[in-house]
């Protein structure tokens, strides 16, 4: 798992692995993108657009869940 924070443009990623250029992005309300697999469709990460804007309440709070997956 991979995350970082671009303090510049408020923008938080985290993946699941290494991105690939045919991961589909979707988006996922409230300032959320989601990283999806198109064959499983599972989510491979997501990015927080304005990640320093949410209250902490929000910020544990997604709107979607992460499974583990086996690779």
């Amino acid at each position: 798992m991979n995350f970082y924070y671009d303090k510049e443009t408020d923008v938080f990623y985290f993946s699941q692995g290494t991105p690939r250029a045919t991961d589909e992005t979707v988006e996922a309300g409230d300032d959320v993108l989601l990283r999806i697999n198109p064959r499983t469709k599972a989510i491979r990460g997501f990015t927080l657009l304005n990640a320093s804007r949410r209250r902490k309440k929000e910020a544990a709070s997604l709107p979607f869940t992460l499974v583990p997956t086996t690779a």
